[in-house]
């Protein structure tokens, strides 16, 4: 999984964001898992006749970014835009078959940019992963309820929000969404673990 993110004059397009789960990729090939990802962002955005960028950047050396002109180069848009990479150990900025990379005044105001680009592009595949990783524990947890099957606990998520709300709502409350034995199944479950 990585995420695209896109920006407009410098500020974060959030609207625009994306998360691609890799498809073709088996096994760890950050090369590879790169490749694959600008080649369908960007045959997505010919396909739909949208704007391309004026910038691609990359987060990482010079392997990702070998790895993501092939995919422009397999697009035949290569030269439409421009692209570099940014690797994070000593913040060389590094330009397609150019072997020097350039090293930016620590202080410049465009290091400041691009880094502020990757930490976001940092901070949205961190909070993609925590996000999903809680709610694959909360659907576990309630698989583990017989008699509780997955279109249950979708009701149940979408009206109470989060696990929490679930377990502090009266029977009652519980009983008007999902029914009498539904219900009981669901507070001995809780109840149980409670208890544990």
């Amino acid at each position: 999984m990585l995420p695209v993110l896109v920006f407009i004059d410098g500020k974060p397009a959030k609207g625009e964001y994306r998360h691609f789960n890799i498809k073709t990729v088996q096994g760890a090939n950050d090369f590879a898992t790169m490749e694959e990802i600008v080649l369908r962002r960007y045959q997505r955005v010919l396909n739909e006749n949208g704007v391309l960028p004026q910038l691609i950047i990359v987060d990482g050396g010079k392997g990702q970014l070998s790895s993501a002109v092939m995919a422009l180069e397999q697009l035949n848009i290569r030269g439409q835009v421009a692209i570099i990479g940014i690797a994070k150990k000593l913040e060389e900025i590094i330009y397609p078959n150019d072997p020097v990379p350039l090293y930016l005044d620590k202080n410049s105001e465009t290091l400041r940019v691009i880094q502020f680009l990757r930490n976001e592009a940092h901070r949205f595949g961190i909070n993609f992963h925590r996000d999903k990783r809680s709610k694959d524990f909360i659907v576990n947890e309630l698989d583990q309820i017989s008699g509780i099957g997955e279109k249950t606990i979708q009701i149940l998520m979408k009206h109470f929000k989060s696990i929490a709300r679930l377990k502090l709502a009266t029977s009652e409350e519980i009983i008007n969404i999902i029914g009498v034995s539904k219900t009981e199944k669901l507070m001995k479950f809780f109840s149980k673990n409670n208890n544990q």
